[in-house]
C-alpha cells in the first residue's frame, strides 16, 4: 500500500476504534456485513470505486456521491465511517476497496472485542488454519473457484456448526465467500495477526517438538515480549521433526533454535 494510502487506512482505523468505544457489539456487526456489502459493490462496479477514490475530485463531491448511491442503505454510522473513508485520499481505487475490506474485519472483530471474547476467536481461527493445513483436499474444496459461494459456506457449516464463535463464523464465511483473489491460508493467517492487533499485541508463531507447559509459554512470551517491546500473544503447533528448540517466526522474522537446523548446519560444515 503507497504512503498516501496507509495514512488514510490509519486515519479509518482511529475512527474505527472511536465507533468500537460508543457502540455495542449489535451495531458494530451491522457495520461489519455492511462494510463487507460495499466491498463486495465496489469490486463489481469499477467506475463508482474509481469515482470515490479519485483525488482530483474534491472530497465533499466524493461524499456526495457515496451519499446519492448509498445513503439509504447504510446504518448512520457506517455511513459516516464511509464518508470519511472516501474523503481521504487514496493512490489508486483497488487500495480504497482493500481499506474498507480490512476495516469491516476489524469491525467484525471489536464485535468480539466488547463481549470479552477476542481471545477465543483468536484462537478458534488458528485452530482451523491448521485443519486446513493438515488436510489440503478440503483447503482446496474451500477454495475452489468453480464453486458457488453459497456452496462453499455451506462447506463450512457443515465443518464448524455451532462450535465456534459468532464473529469466527462471520469472519470464516466471508473469507470463503469472497476470497477476492487472496490464498485462504494467508487470509486466515492474517485474520489471526489482526485478532491479535485489536489487543495490541504480536502474533509468534512457535513450532515445538512436543506441547509447552504453561510456565514454559509464559517464560517465552515475556522473553519475546522484551526483544519487541510489545505485548505477545503465542499460537503453538506441535512438529516432532523439530527434534528440539523452537522455531519462533514474528511477522517476516524467523528465529531458528531447532535441533533440527543446527544438525543440517553440522551436516554442511562436514560435507564442505
Amino acid at each position: 500500500m503507497h504512503a498516501a494510502s496507509r495514512d488514510s487506512l490509519a486515519a479509518a482505523r482511529e475512527r474505527l476504534d472511536q465507533l468500537v468505544d460508543r457502540s455495542d457489539p449489535e451495531v458494530l456487526g451491522r457495520v461489519a456485513d455492511e462494510l463487507f456489502a460495499v466491498v463486495d459493490l465496489l469490486d463489481r462496479e469499477p467506475t463508482l470505486r474509481r469515482a470515490l477514490s479519485d483525488s482530483s475530485v474534491g472530497e465533499d463531491d466524493r461524499a456526495r456521491l457515496l451519499d446519492r448511491v448509498l445513503g439509504r442503505r447504510l446504518d448512520r454510522a457506517t455511513a459516516d465511517l464511509m464518508a470519511g473513508v472516501v474523503r481521504s485520499r487514496w493512490s489508486t481505487p483497488a487500495e480504497l476497496t482493500d481499506a474498507i475490506d480490512l476495516i469491516a474485519q476489524q469491525a467484525a472483530l471489536a464485535v468480539a472485542e466488547r463481549g470479552g471474547m477476542l481471545d477465543d476467536v483468536e484462537d478458534q481461527i488458528f485452530r482451523f488454519g491448521r485443519i486446513l493445513d493438515a488436510q489440503p483436499q478440503l483447503r482446496a474444496l474451500l477454495a475452489d473457484p468453480r464453486g458457488t459461494p453459497d456452496r462453499r459456506v455451506q462447506l463450512l457449516d457443515t465443518l464448524i456448526g455451532d462450535r465456534v464463535n459468532s464473529t469466527t463464523e462471520r469472519l470464516l464465511a466471508r473469507t470463503v465467500r469472497a476470497p477476492r483473489g487472496r490464498n485462504l491460508e494467508v487470509a486466515i493467517e492474517r485474520l489471526v495477526e489482526l485478532a491479535a492487533e485489536r489487543r495490541e499485541r504480536y502474533v509468534a508463531y512457535v513450532t515445538a517438538p512436543a506441547p509447552l507447559s504453561a510456565a514454559h509459554e509464559a517464560r517465552l512470551a515475556a522473553t519475546l515480549t522484551r526483544i519487541y517491546g510489545r505485548a505477545m500473544d503465542l499460537q503453538v503447533d506441535v512438529d516432532p521433526e523439530v527434534l528440539g528448540g523452537l522455531v519462533i517466526r514474528v511477522k517476516d522474522e524467523v528465529i531458528d533454535g531447532s535441533v533440527a537446523r543446527r544438525l543440517d548446519e553440522a551436516r554442511h560444515r562436514l560435507g564442505s
